[in-house]
């Protein structure tokens, strides 16, 4: 059986941008936010980010990419999980998360496509970005609980990553607005 190179390029094309996003907004997200996070609340309790950009990757992978962006994003979410555990990455309990992670999203999506509403892009059709925050703090929920339960933590850190979520990806979206943008004036 012959591969198709084009489909096989596109794979690792969206792979590798996809997990180096995700991978750079983690870096980002630990070496910037979390330090002037703890400056500026001091007396916060959790140690998530209240502005967890490696949301909005997910988010707006899944968007683009449909169940692809499982694939996709696990090398970088996988990555991202040993930056910031070590080996301990591969606990039982962090093998959960990192699932977790990456099929949400997708999944969300996919399920609001079957019920009738098709959110992924399509020629001639403008980006629903309310819906796509909607769909974001929909899975920030799922995730937020299921990576609770998996961890075993409290109710505040269930907060602290719906906040961190819902942030993440708005501006991640308004940063992609303005991409968007800029692309359509350059032609």
């Amino acid at each position: 059986m012959r591969l198709h190179t084009g489909r096989m390029h596109d794979f690792l094309l969206e792979t590798t941008i996809a997990s180096s996003v995700y991978f750079f907004t983690v870096v980002i997200t630990f070496l910037i936010v979390i330090p002037v996070q703890n400056i500026l609340f001091p007396e916060y309790p959790s140690r998530a980010s209240l502005l967890f950009l490696p949301h909005g990757v997910r988010v707006l992978s899944a968007w683009l990419m449909g169940w692809r962006a499982i694939p996709a994003l696990l090398p970088g979410v996988i990555a991202a999980f040993v930056y910031v555990a070590g080996w301990d990455a591969f606990l039982p309990s962090r093998l959960v998360a990192i699932v977790v992670a990456v099929s949400v999203a997708p999944f969300t999506f996919l399920a609001l496509k079957a019920v009738g509403y098709n959110l992924f892009p399509s020629v001639g059709r403008s980006p629903c970005w309310i819906c796509i925050l909607a769909v974001g703090a929909i899975t920030s929920i799922l995730i937020s609980a299921l990576t609770n339960l998996a961890f075993g933590t409290s109710t505040v850190e269930f907060v602290a990553y719906l906040i961190g979520d819902v942030s993440g990806l708005f501006f991640g979206l308004l940063a992609l607005i303005y991409l968007f943008r800029f692309l359509d004036r350059v032609r």
